[in-house]
């Protein structure tokens, strides 16, 4: 672990090491605290020097829900989408 100091203050958080094909192992205790399970889906952002990662779950699209004036269809497909993902992976 290592500690990285942000705007004064002391932050904990882990490494990783990314591979020659460009993979990253999120640690555990992350995956746990964010619901990240083999298959999720990861959106990834730039901010300014920092890579963002966020796991696209339900809880995600709960979130984002009304963001697009789409009145909740794009969220419902994506949904739908994801659920029929998992059921062609689960075969």
């Amino acid at each position: 672990m290592t500690y990285i100091m942000s705007k004064g203050r002391n932050k904990l958080s882990d490494t990783a090491t990314v591979t020659t094909k460009g993979q990253v192992v999120i640690p555990s205790r992350i995956r746990r605290k964010y619901n990240i399970k083999k298959g999720t889906k990861l959106y990834i952002e730039e901010r300014g020097e920092y890579i963002v990662l966020k796991p696209i779950t339900e809880e995600y699209f709960e979130r984002t829900a009304g963001i697009l004036p789409t009145k909740g269809k794009l969220s419902r497909a994506l949904l739908q989408d994801r659920a029929e993902e998992k059921e062609r992976e689960s075969r």
